[in-house]
Parts: structure tokens; C-alpha cells; sequence
């Protein structure tokens, strides 16, 4: 344990920085804009753009960094991010914030992918679970501290802008001195889209849903909590709360997956969540208590669907396909991220912040009717469901995350991320089938 914090310490600092850096943007964003009373279509709009950002991102980020390596691409867009924070100080232009929040969820998905690819270069196949645990540890840290540097603001002046802005310029300095630079080069893991959506068509619809959830919550529940007449401080604590929920449903969530059918949990779980976003949409005046104790276990709820269908997904699929669902996985959750905060946002302007969990109880209701009217796929490789691995939502991580999956096979994830074309297709070949868990 000692060894891997030694070793990835300025990797975990360097994400712990970032996601600060991006949790208290995307609910400033928010806050800023609600408090300026534009049009709730417009801030879905602008929170949109930056999950299309982070789906572009995948693609450009490969070529980013097999050009100019993982040092020389993380400077770079966490110079490019530090311009664009600053310049959301600079106008009130909302096109133009439109258009900073794309380039800022372009550069993101290339830093993730920076410290994901080296975090599996420099991980012993034995210990890539527990690395990946630090890094879902400090991913979540890092997004519910953010709101908690919200909750010190009295205003929604440029300081804040300022404080985003340092901690993606401090967020170089770790990565910047360490001297373990020796990571391989990477190329980009085939798409096989096509095959996906015939196989496990309900499951790639039900994580599409699930996007277009946990996008609406990123950029609109600081409005919902906003328009209940809460502080700043307030709605900082009930963002910082509900984000932390996520890093602790990830645990019992492990337990049960591991043990249980995981299409039943999903279902059951997508269940409860509909359940514990109900009152949030029939009891506009709860009390700030009751409000943070009913969102919380939304939260655990919301943020448990994820990790289980990606859990799903690779039950379902050869070892040497699981990269590419990965990824296929990424873009139906990013397609989603990009919708939903489009329709929660439209539908809370003329109708009210309570549209936002409602927007919840439908996706949930969803995912529920999907889940339980799919049709069990006998597993082509394994007798048994892999362990259940914790991950954070897909918002933040890279398609590199399914190569920090313990289950993988070491040639696999060399074969997909760290060879030219031809050698993928060799070492596919030679791969010998995979023995059950």
C-alpha cells in the first residue's frame, strides 16, 4: 500500500487538483447563470456543450498524445482549460461560454486519458484494482471539493473564476516533477459499434438514460437548489453531498453486484431511485434537512447505475472485446450527458426546479422497464459474472478505464492501448481464451 502511494502520489494529487478545478466551474456555472436569470434551456445548453466536448475529446486526445507525448498533451490543455476559465471572466457573452465549455470538456477528456494510460502503463496487473480505487477516491474527493470551496464565496464575482483557474495551474506541478515519464505510446481502440447495439441493444439504451440523468445533475441541481431559496453555502454543501454519495453507494454497490444477478440490482436499484426522487417532485418546501437527506440517497441511487451496467456489459462480452464496449459504453453515456441537460433545462423554466427530479423519476423509470424486460445473454468467456470493479461515473474517466480493470488480461489491454494496428490484430489473434473466474 505504501509502494503505490509513493509511486502514484503525484498522479492522485494531479487528479485530486483537476477535479477540483472542474467541480466548482461546473456549479458556479450553474449558480452564476440562475442568479443572472437566463433561460434554463440556455444553461442546459452550455452544460451540454461541455459533455460534447468530452465525447470529442476521446478522439483527439490519442492523436494529441501519441504526437507529442503524455506530458507535452497534459501541459498543454491544462493551459488551453486556465485560458478558457479566465475567459468566462472576461464576458458575459453566452455563446462564447457555450463555445469555453466545449474547449474545456475536449481538453479534460485528454488530461483523464493522460493519467489513465499512465496509471496503467506503470500498474502491475495484480495491483490495478487498488490503483484504480485511489483514483476513483480521489476523482470523487475532488469533485465534492470543489463544493466545498463554493460554499466559502459570498458572491459569484471573478474570485471564484480565479480559484478554478489556480487549481488547473497547480494541478501541472505534480505531474510536471515526477520522473517516471516512461509510459508507452498509445493507439486508438477499434469501434465496434454495430456489434454492440445487436448484442446488447437495452443495455446501451439504459446507460444512455443513465447519462442523460447524471448530466442533468452536474449542471442544473445547483439551479434546483438555488430556486429553493438556498445560500451559496448552501447549495455548495448539497452539491458536495450528493456528488459524495456516489463515492459511497460505490461500496456496498460492490458487495451485492458480486453476489447477486446484476440485471435484477439493476432493475431494483433503478426502482428505488424513481422512489427516492419522488418526494423531491411532490414536496417542494421540505426543509433544508430533509431536502439533503432524500437527495443523498437519490445520489447513491443515480450514481450506483453506471458502475452496474458497465459491470453487465463486460458479463456479456469477450475479454478481447471490452476495451472497444468501453468505449461504446462512453459514447452512449456522453450522447446522453449532451441531451439531458437540454430537456431538464427547458422543462424547469416554465414548469419549476422540481422538473429536475422528475426528469430523474422518468430516466429511472426507464432504466427499470429496460433492464426488466431484457433477455439474459449466455457469457461467451466466463461461467461466472467477473468481480465488480468501482469506477466513477463515466463524467470522470477516460475510455482508458476498462484497462484498469483487474479481470483483463495483460495482453489485452497492451494489445489495445500501447501497439500499432498490426499488432492489435496479432495479438488478438495469439490471445488464448480466457479461463473462468
Amino acid at each position: 500500500m505504501k509502494k503505490i502511494l509513493s509511486t502514484f502520489l503525484p498522479l492522485y494529487a494531479t487528479t485530486l487538483l483537476m477535479l477540483l478545478g472542474s467541480g466548482l466551474l461546473t456549479t458556479y456555472v450553474s449558480l452564476r447563470l440562475a442568479h443572472e436569470q437566463v433561460n434554463g434551456a440556455l444553461i442546459g445548453a452550455i452544460i451540454a456543450a461541455n459533455y460534447v466536448g468530452l465525447v470529442i475529446g476521446g478522439k483527439v486526445g490519442h492523436n494529441l498524445i501519441a504526437r507529442v507525448g503524455h506530458i507535452r498533451a497534459y501541459v498543454s490543455c491544462a493551459g488551453i482549460i486556465t485560458a478558457s476559465v479566465i475567459g468566462h471572466g472576461l464576458t458575459d457573452f453566452i455563446p462564447l461560454w457555450v463555445f469555453l465549455r466545449l474547449i474545456i470538456g475536449l481538453c479534460m477528456m485528454c488530461q483523464y486519458m493522460v493519467l489513465e494510460s499512465w496509471l496503467n502503463d506503470q500498474a502491475e496487473s495484480s495491483q490495478r484494482g487498488v490503483i484504480f480505487g485511489f483514483y476513483m477516491v480521489a476523482t470523487y474527493l475532488g469533485l465534492s471539493g470543489g463544493q466545498v470551496l463554493l460554499t466559502l464565496q459570498s458572491s459569484f464575482g471573478v474570485s471564484t473564476l480565479l480559484i478554478v483557474a489556480l487549481c488547473f495551474a497547480l494541478c501541472l506541478v505534480p505531474i510536471a516533477l515526477t520522473t517516471r515519464t516512461n509510459v508507452q505510446a498509445m493507439s486508438p481502440a477499434p469501434m465496434e459499434l454495430g456489434y454492440f447495439i445487436h448484442t446488447i441493444p437495452k443495455l446501451l439504451g439504459t446507460t444512455l438514460i443513465t447519462g442523460m440523468a447524471v448530466g442533468a445533475f452536474y449542471g442544473l441541481a445547483p439551479v434546483y437548489a438555488s430556486s429553493k431559496g438556498f445560500s451559496t453555502a448552501q447549495t455548495g454543501l448539497f452539491m458536495s453531498l450528493t456528488i459524495f454519495a456516489g463515492l459511497v453507494s460505490q461500496f456496498p454497490l460492490s458487495w451485492l453486484s458480486d453476489r447477486y444477478d446484476r440485471q435484477r440490482l439493476l432493475f431494483f436499484i433503478a426502482v428505488l431511485f424513481a422512489i427516492s426522487a419522488l418526494p423531491l417532485v411532490l414536496l417542494p418546501h421540505l426543509t433544508f434537512g430533509w431536502l439533503l437527506g432524500v437527495s443523498f440517497i437519490a445520489s447513491m441511487m443515480q450514481f450506483s447505475l453506471y458502475p452496474l451496467q458497465v459491470a453487465l456489459a463486460n458479463d456479456q462480452v469477450a475479454a478481447e472485446r471490452r476495451v472497444s464496449l468501453t468505449a461504446c459504453l462512453l459514447m452512449a453515456f456522453g450522447i446522453g450527458a449532451s441531451i439531458g441537460p437540454l430537456i431538464a433545462g427547458a422543462l424547469m423554466q416554465p414548469l419549476g426546479s422540481n422538473m429536475l427530479y422528475l426528469c430523474f423519476m422518468l430516466c429511472a423509470v426507464a432504466i427499470a422497464l429496460l433492464s426488466y424486460t431484457a433477455k439474459h445473454i449466455p457469457m461467451p468467456t466466463t461461467e461466472v459474472p467477473l468481480p465488480h470493479v468501482v469506477l466513477p461515473d463515466s463524467l470522470a474517466t477516460s475510455p482508458l478505464g476498462a484497462a484498469l480493470n483487474p479481470t483483463l488480461e495483460e495482453e489485452v489491454i497492451q494489445a489495445s492501448m500501447g501497439s500499432n494496428e498490426g499488432e492489435v490484430e496479432e495479438q488478438k489473434a495469439n490471445q488464448p481464451p480466457e479461463k473462468g473466474v
